[in-house]
């Protein structure tokens, strides 16, 4: 699905009733309160949740600067960082402070620091499922300040909320499914068949 922040919006626009927008700038009402309104709101969709199309895992560059206090190193974040889930150090997950876009941990020069973050992808790039939950999250917003329309807000709300649970659901079965460890059960099993063929040697 080839998205732009325009069709999105224009998407949710045509919900309302309202008129479809191709920029942020045209002297429209639509274009005035889409501008305002879609950054932050599909900030706050991304950081939601764990969404794995929006993550990613990349070793960070160490600044040259050493920490005042606390921490012995500093390394810049990725451009586009939401969010951290977890910083590792040679595969070790360890503690850190963010300061803007900067994290400050423990770690030598000599250390891999990777993270594990969300980022904000490209509108082409959203799955259909999450570009549905946003459209419905803006109709929310849009019923509200551009018709003026409270029932029509709260519809669309509870609509986002619904898709909002589908697309999670959707979006995990990207992860991997962890392995079962079936050793323990085999040492049963195992242990089960000696000891009955201990118990038939003796009788």
């Amino acid at each position: 699905m080839n998205n732009s922040k325009f069709d999105i919006c224009s998407s949710a626009l045509v919900l309302v009733g309202a008129n479809t927008i191709t920029s942020f700038t045209a002297n429209t009402t639509e274009s005035t309160v889409a501008s305002q309104l879609y950054e932050t709101t599909l900030e706050t969709m991304l950081t939601r949740c764990r969404w794995r199309f929006a993550s990613k895992q990349q070793q960070l560059s160490r600044n040259t600067e050493t920490p005042d206090a606390r921490w012995e190193a500093k390394y810049s974040l990725p451009e586009g960082t939401l969010i951290i889930h977890t910083l590792t150090v040679n595969d070790n997950v360890i503690e850190y402070d963010r300061y803007s876009n900067e994290i400050f941990c423990d770690a030598s020069s000599s250390d891999t620091v990777v993270a594990d973050y969300t980022y904000q992808p490209s509108e082409a790039d959203f799955p259909p499922y999450f570009t549905q939950a946003l459209v419905f999250e803006l109709a929310s917003l849009f019923a509200g300040a551009i018709a003026r329309n409270d029932s029509l807000s709260q519809l669309y709300a509870s609509r986002s909320v619904a898709q909002l649970a589908i697309a999670r659901a959707q979006d995990s079965q990207a992860q991997t499914t962890r392995k079962i460890d079936t050793t323990r059960f085999r040492n049963r099993r195992n242990t089960s068949s000696i000891g009955t063929i201990k118990a038939t040697v003796s009788s």
